[in-house]
């Protein structure tokens, strides 16, 4: 039996995405956070069946999905201040830790459930951790970000980072609409084309850091 070992190839667009059991829009499942590293198993049409860090696996609308690079680029010279990981790992540690106190009020019936969703509006952590490598979401410029363990570097941008952005955390986009990719024999009218194992025409590619 072999042990399951995650390589993220693409991450879920910044608004996030849902998913669906089988390639069929009438077996939704949960929705995959902003930006989440995710490994692509198969395609059935537009449709991709990808897997998670944890191993849980489900169908997504594969148009959507942001490529990776094949490898982040290796690290060109010593740790400086500003490709410390170590500032972003103590943010997502700060807003981990107001998640977490949010859910013991929660639980313990001190807020209720509206009280809850307004407080932890906004809150967006990401951080996976695989052996030397890291990759940490940079919520101030909507960014995941990866680390060998001697340099910090852009790994996948949802929009272009801004220096003068504020260190708060952006407000949550609204839901899309309720429906899934079509079916492999008969795509959405108006929709992007379908993907023939390459890029569609006019996709803006990812943004990454340099090499």
């Amino acid at each position: 039996m072999n042990e399951f070992v995650f390589r993220p190839t693409h991450v879920a667009p910044q608004d996030g995405m849902p998913t669906w059991t089988a390639p069929d829009p009438s077996h939704p499942s949960a929705r995959l956070d902003p930006l989440l590293p995710v490994q692509l198993l198969d395609r059935q049409g537009d449709w991709s069946r990808i897997v998670c860090s944890n191993g849980w696996s489900a169908w997504v609308d594969g148009r959507l999905l942001i490529t990776l690079p094949a490898e982040p680029g290796a690290a060109a010279g010593p740790l400086s201040r500003a490709a410390d990981p170590r500032p972003m790992m103590a943010e997502a540690e700060r807003a981990l830790g107001l998640h977490r106190a949010l859910l013991d009020d929660l639980a313990e019936g001190r807020v209720d459930l509206e009280t809850f969703g307004r407080r932890a509006q906004g809150l967006r952590i990401g951080v996976l951790v695989d052996g030397e490598s890291l990759w940490v979401y940079d919520h101030v410029h909507d960014r995941w970000c990866y680390c060998d363990g001697l340099q910090l570097q852009t790994y996948a941008a949802g929009r272009a980072a801004d220096p003068s952005a504020p260190a708060t955390p952006p407000p949550e986009p609204p839901a899309p609409a309720p429906g899934g990719p079509a079916r492999p024999s008969s795509p959405p009218p108006g929709g992007p084309p379908t993907p023939g194992g390459g890029r569609p025409a006019g996709y803006e590619p990812t943004r990454t850091g340099d090499r």
